[in-house]
């Protein structure tokens, strides 16, 4: 799913009207009904609503939802910002509220404030994603006696006091309980930052032009079934094993044989037709007893153990010595096929950092936290901020970076960003990101591209860690888990394909 800025939405409304055609009050009509639809859907009680509306598109949105609820015979109350400066759309929804005698009241002072009791239900259509500023004044005071007083607030588009696409130093934004959006998400949905804004997101589809959708180019997606589907290619039936490549991973030391057996049992369910593992010298039976599929190798054996390898990986449970810095230095300057560099890797690139571009037909993939992000990069004070930063090193070093969290981001040499969807707070646990590393090297050994390898990768990781959390709990999930899930998350995928 494409995920547009402000300009790029009002330009899609814009185009809408003029290809259907359609009036403007006709698709804010569109948009109503189907907020309206969700309203009637998940609130089957009754419950008494405040609807709080600004003078601009979010606020005529409002107004159009308070005439269809009042149809419906819900009780409703509407509350509007006292500004005589209206949108054309807002007016004409005024007018027609008002025919319908609705409780209506003009805000002017804090006076003038709702009475919010805890049975009530709040709409807020103050701002939508045309707002460029922050919040002040009556408006500001608004928001904030809302989010003291609301305990269920449902916000139409995007919470007022929230920018679709830049960082704005707000201190007044709604905390919603809900939040409606129209076709996509936006940008600011995404980031870690606004997670205690937007509380649960839902997507409506209003029939906005396709045709814009289509042809019009966006730096930012989401990862979703489509996309997916045209990723993933199920297995040849007369392949064998050497068809799906030869992985190498360079993981685990005598304390942290856990990530290597984690990465490397990954690598294998991930399909990779086969996976050698290098390890401290008497780590050897860990692997050999505990996944007997696995080839090991010692450390102690000839420092270029690459040949006729199909992908490498480097970094879980690794030690940060002199000698893995200089493996690193090598990899990076006599390797050059696909490649993943994760964990105390991450640790030792920072003063080899100037050969990530060097790598010109296969770019590495970095696999950060954002605690490790920083480290190599630098402190950002926000995640608008970080996301510039994680563009700017992603083209600039011509290297992927899996920038991990809620929604993992994909940051692409060439200036492509993707955000996953699927994953849960059950995955917040040791050894998750080595089940990252090892299916990510899984995928580029069968000859993925690295770009596939990350999206596909992502998904189906986030994708087993969700059929584990509805199985077992987020709670009880380890990283383990995760991995057992695979074929479950594979299977569905397959289905995308039917």
């Amino acid at each position: 799913m494409k995920i547009f800025s402000a300009a790029q939405i009002h330009d899609w409304d814009s185009f809408t009207i003029k290809s259907e055609p359609i009036s403007g009050v006709g698709l804010m009509e569109r948009a109503a009904t189907a907020c309206f639809k969700w309203f009637k859907k998940n609130n089957t009680t009754l419950r008494p609503i405040i609807i709080c509306c600004g003078n601009g598109n979010n606020g005529a949105d409002g107004l159009a939802i308070a005439r269809l609820l009042l149809k419906a015979k819900y009780t409703v109350a509407v509350y509007l910002l006292s500004n005589n400066k209206k949108t054309i759309e807002c007016s004409i929804n005024l007018n027609r509220l008002t025919a319908l005698k609705c409780s209506l009241c003009l805000i002017k002072t804090t006076n003038d404030f709702p009475s919010i009791s805890k049975n009530t239900v709040v709409i807020d259509a103050l701002f939508g994603t045309g707002l460029n500023r922050p919040l002040k004044g009556i408006a500001a005071q608004l928001v904030n006696y809302i989010n003291n007083k609301s305990s269920t607030t449902i916000s139409i588009d995007i919470p007022s006091g929230l920018s679709a696409d830049m960082y704005l130093d707000n201190k007044a934004i709604i905390k919603a309980t809900h939040t409606l959006s129209f076709e996509t998400y936006k940008l600011a949905f995404l980031l870690p930052e606004n997670t205690g804004y937007t509380g649960q997101l839902h997507v409506l589809p209003i029939g906005l032009s396709k045709k814009y959708y289509t042809n019009t180019v966006t730096l930012f997606e989401t990862i979703d079934q489509t996309l997916i589907s045209k990723i993933y290619k199920p297995r040849n039936a007369f392949a064998h094993k050497y068809t799906f490549g030869h992985a190498l991973l360079y993981a685990g030391s005598k304390n942290m044989m856990g990530a290597a057996l984690l990465c490397t049992k990954a690598c294998l369910r991930a399909g990779s037709g086969l996976a050698t593992v290098r390890v401290s010298p008497g780590c050897e039976a860990i692997i050999q007893t505990a996944l007997p599929e696995a080839i090991t190798i010692s450390a102690n054996t000839h420092i270029k153990n690459w040949i006729k390898k199909s992908a490498i990986a480097i970094g879980p449970g690794i030690e940060n010595t002199t000698k893995n810095n200089q493996l690193l230095k090598m990899i990076l300057s006599d390797w050059d096929r696909p490649l993943v560099v994760d964990a105390t890797a991450l640790s030792l690139l920072t003063p080899l950092i100037r050969m990530l571009p060097l790598r010109k037909i296969h770019p590495a993939i970095l696999t950060p936290h954002t605690g490790e992000f920083e480290k190599i990069f630098g402190k950002t004070t926000t995640d608008f901020e970080r996301l510039q930063l994680v563009t700017e090193k992603a083209t600039t070093l011509n290297c992927y970076i899996i920038l991990k969290g809620h929604y993992t981001l994909i940051a692409c040499p060439d200036g492509m960003h993707y955000f996953n969807t699927t994953g849960n707070a059950g995955m917040a646990t040791a050894g998750s990101g080595d089940v990252l590393t090892g299916i990510l090297t899984g995928l580029l050994a069968q000859g993925y591209s690295e770009k596939e390898a990350c999206l596909l990768g992502v998904y189906l990781h986030g994708f087993a860690g969700d059929i584990a959390a509805e199985n077992l709990s987020q709670e009880a999930m380890i990283a383990g888990d995760i991995i057992n899930y695979l074929g479950e998350a594979f299977k569905k995928i397959n289905q995308y394909k039917s």
